[in-house]
């Protein structure tokens, strides 16, 4: 498989692995259209480094994500407007300098940017369901690239395509007399569970695709599906005579037992041609339809100045020059999640993904989550004020839009867990430790237990994590004789250990030094 090779590679590669992951300190919680410290929410909006949200998210959220989008920087050069779409940022500048060191003096604005994109999609990799998938917006600047890279992190076989939407109607002399008139999605999947859904019916595609209702099938547009089945398909099929109405006879592999068949035909299901004589084919009716294949060109839906004017809409100005319009994001939801699905967007810009979530939420009677990442100073008084007018409503006059409903927690980014002298910070509070050591030992999220210390079981294997903040903790026999959980083997943490390898062998005890056995990751 072809690789994609630039300067800096060798140190972002596995740079997901030294990321410090920090806590979620959550703000506010917006609920009942007013903010209020009440923290209940699967909702999130996250100011703070992408990069290092994403590592903080792991402990909940590794391999449950079912869709995610972003819309990272696409490189241009363009430093005029509010979402700075280049890789000159002062944060990167400085992430580059302290991870890639020197060489990064000598990178070419692509080695940064692929330097920039590289560890994050590592974590999100992490994050998505195995039966999820994952799509980015690109133009022609870095679409090479990041196919290159995806092929590399998400495996060239769970590449689902490459879909192109026509983000404007008009032609403009955009470059060396070339109108631009479309940009990119690139589709991975995380394996080959995905299976991305069909898309509601068009009116075109009924007129295109099916027969009007006649006598013989009244029920509606109408079309035929074939029944039979190819020799040497696994699965085999059943083989039996169908004589036609005009007596013609076919012995064929068919898809459906004979029974089956005969169910049909009393249903008057079947089809079989207008001669009366043809292989049979079942009727399947447009209202009966799981819908429609999705293309990969998409030429229906809203453009970017649509999307403009929804940020017009909703503040009154547009500092945003290319916002994605809200129907695209819903139509890569309704292709791609369920009504319950957990939808992550780690370049939330504007917020049109929690819009999008909202709407469709909305519409179908979904309980779809999303949570959304932004660097930027105005990830509260642009992404999450946006999502707070979508819930409570929002326009003027006859135009108003009537809210979604709904809520979300906004955090920053906290405290690092270890310092770097590699000490446990004690400024994290404990629920915090023991959710992450709970999932370095289980990859599970974590739940309270009633048991002091106990973290939980998993796999007849009981999980301590004997911890004070004020003074040390030493696992003897005196502390073995409070333990109530029984299991074949315990896993304990602690500072100090005074138990004689026999006794810890006897009873299949492991012992863990904090802070130095807990697992980085």
């Amino acid at each position: 498989m072809p690789t994609l090779n630039w300067i800096g590679k060798e140190k972002v590669i596995n740079h997901h692995q030294d990321v410090p992951y920090k806590i979620l300190e959550p703000q506010y919680t917006f609920s009942d259209g007013k903010e209020s410290k009440k923290a209940t929410s699967g909702n999130k909006i996250i100011h703070g480094d992408n990069l290092e949200a994403l590592k903080s998210l792991l402990p909940e959220y590794e391999g449950k994500i079912k869709c995610i989008y972003i819309d990272p920087p696409y490189n241009t050069g363009n430093e005029g407007w509010v979402y700075n779409d280049n890789v000159n940022h002062p944060k990167l500048k400085k992430w580059l300098g302290q991870v890639v060191g020197k060489e990064s003096e000598d990178l070419s604005r692509h080695d940064k940017w692929l330097c920039m994109m590289y560890p994050r999609l590592k974590l999100l990799h992490k994050l998505l369901a195995n039966d999820g998938a994952i799509f980015i917006s690109i133009d022609d600047n870095e679409q090479a690239n990041l196919k290159l890279i995806c092929d590399e992190i998400f495996g060239i076989g769970n590449f689902l395509t490459t879909f192109m939407w026509k983000r404007k109607k008009e032609l403009s002399n955009d470059s060396k007399n070339i109108s631009i008139q479309g940009e990119y999605i690139l589709a991975y999947s995380k394996s080959k569970e995905t299976q991305l859904l069909f898309e509601d019916l068009s009116k075109e595609y009924i007129e295109k695709s099916y027969k009007d209702k006649n006598d013989e099938f009244p029920l509606g547009k109408w079309r035929p599906v074939p029944i039979t089945v190819s020799k040497g398909l696994s699965g085999g099929g059943y083989e039996y005579e169908i004589k036609t109405p005009s007596g013609d006879k076919h012995n064929r592999l068919w898809a459906y037992p004979e029974e089956s068949y005969l169910k049909l035909i009393e249903q008057k299901r079947v089809y079989f041609g207008v001669n009366k004589k043809g292989i049979p084919q079942r009727v399947i009716y447009a209202h009966e339809s799981k819908g429609q294949p999705t293309t990969n060109y998409w030429d229906n839906v809203i453009t970017n100045k649509e999307g403009k004017k929804e940020i017009i809409q909703l503040f009154g100005g547009n500092d945003f020059n290319t916002p994605k319009p809200v129907l695209l994001i819903c139509k890569i939801l309704k292709i791609s999640t369920n009504k319950n699905s957990i939808i992550l967007d780690s370049f939330a810009g504007s917020g049109t993904t929690a819009h999008a979530v909202l709407n469709l939420n909305k519409q179908d009677g979904g309980n779809r989550k999303f949570i959304l990442v932004e660097m930027e100073d105005y990830a509260n008084t642009i992404t999450a004020e946006r999502v707070k007018k979508v819930i409570n409503g929002y326009g003027e006059d006859k135009k108003v839009i009537e809210g979604t409903g709904g809520d979300f927690i906004y955090y920053e980014l906290g405290e690092p867990l270890f310092k770097a002298d590699k000490m446990l910070n004690e400024d994290v509070p404990l629920p915090k430790i023991q959710e992450y050591v709970w999932y370095t030992e289980t990859k599970e999220s974590f739940k309270a237990q009633e048991e002091n210390y106990l973290l939980g079981t998993k796999h007849d294997t009981a999980y301590y994590f004997y911890y004070e903040k004020e003074s040390l903790t030493t696992l003897d026999e005196s502390y073995l004789r409070t333990l109530k959980t029984k299991a074949q083997q315990y896993i304990v943490y602690a500072d100090l250990c005074l138990l004689d390898q026999k006794l810890m062998d006897k009873y299949h005890i492991v012992f863990k030094k904090i802070p130095r056995d807990i697992t980085r990751f």
